[in-house]
């Protein structure tokens, strides 16, 4: 499981930003980023909330709670809103619920082929 400070590490280093850059634009020193980096020590809220509004991420995807890194972005909610409207996802959806670990690794296979020839 993705810690706070590896999730923090990871957003910096993609946007390739420097640990030191990325200390001075949110107010911290090097020190300080480098313990949130590696766990030794949490921000505060506020600091928190200042890395999650830079990285245009949620708290609680820098928490761990949630894959999903914005959950206030309207097109992804547009986007959810037309699948969760179609009658084939919910099918979908129940499906591969229901189905076994194996079953599932299987569709998700077969789901990366379809999709590396171009058929979806």
């Amino acid at each position: 499981m993705a810690t706070l400070g590896s999730r923090i590490k990871n957003l910096r280093e993609k946007h390739d930003i420097k640990q030191v850059d990325f200390a001075k634009k949110i107010g911290v020193s090097n020190v300080v980023l480098s313990r949130y980096e590696s766990d030794e020590r949490k921000p505060d809220y506020e600091m928190l909330q200042a890395i999650a509004d830079f990285f245009e991420v949620s708290t609680d995807y820098l928490l761990g709670r949630t894959e999903i890194k914005n959950l206030n972005n309207d097109s992804n909610n547009e986007e959810f809103e037309t699948w969760m409207n179609d009658p084939r996802s919910k099918i979908l959806f129940k499906e591969f619920n229901e189905s076994s670990e194996e079953q599932k690794e299987a569709l998700l296979k077969m789901w990366e082929i379809l999709k590396s020839q171009g058929k979806l």
